[in-house]
């Protein structure tokens, strides 16, 4: 399995992490500062960091920094952990090349999740018949979705609705289009099938549905998912 490096100066994160992680099968490096977190890096090259902002000496964005100026580190994901709430250090976190961000207290659940989302982008798919957009995962062959590294379960119709969208990401469906290529000619003008399926959809995969991060509605023309 996967070496990760988590690099938290907090002894019962550390340890709340290390348990959980290693009863998912990874491999776990612990660093209590941004030196000996930058020393690990270099002697053991893990395949995905936890960095705390707030660290000892040097800090956890600095630490992100000095990363992503290293030619073979730039690749290399990395999962911002902190108390912190202000807008101010995510923005800054996320502009520095942060590939995620989560707030303390949560859930080591969560947390787990995002680091196999994140993972799964490094290994290419050894099927031509997979879908990756962002955290969205479609496996054609199985029949199956995933969001954030969990899986979903979608009807038919839903599937087959996301499918259409994730194949050209960012480009705009119209109703019509979708009623046509989803259910057929004999739906054809009744456009209110398409916003309930959009809707039961967002329910299922986005975090908010009132705030979509994957499907967007284009007002009196349709839907897109968001490239």
């Amino acid at each position: 399995m996967a070496v990760i490096l988590v690099v938290d100066d907090e002894e019962p994160i550390q340890e709340l992490l290390k348990f959980n992680l290693e009863k998912e099968g990874y491999q776990v490096l612990m660093a209590a500062d941004g030196s000996e977190a930058l020393r690990i890096l270099e002697e053991k090259q893990p395949e995905l960091v936890v960095l705390d902002i707030m660290l000892p000496g040097i800090s956890g964005l600095e630490v992100l920094n000095q990363i992503r100026k290293t030619p073979k580190f730039v690749e290399l994901p990395v999962i911002m952990l902190t108390a912190k709430g202000e807008e101010i250090d995510k923005v800054l976190g996320l502009e520095i090349g942060a590939d995620d961000y989560i707030t303390k207290p949560f859930s080591p659940r969560e947390l787990i999740a995002r680091i196999r989302a994140r993972l799964r982008r490094l290994k290419p798919s050894e099927e031509n018949n997979d879908i990756l957009r962002q955290d969205l995962h479609i496996d054609l062959d199985r029949f199956r979705v995933s969001v954030r590294g969990e899986y979903i379960e979608l009807t038919p119709k839903e599937f087959e609705l996301l499918r259409v969208l994730a194949t050209y990401p960012g480009k705009v469906y119209t109703r019509d289009e979708l009623l046509e290529r989803i259910w057929g000619y004999e739906y054809a003008g009744d456009t209110r099938t398409v916003d309930v399926h959009v809707r039961h959809l967002r329910q299922k995969i986005e975090k908010d549905p009132s705030n979509p991060e994957y499907i967007e509605t284009l007002r009196g023309i349709g839907y897109r998912l968001k490239g």
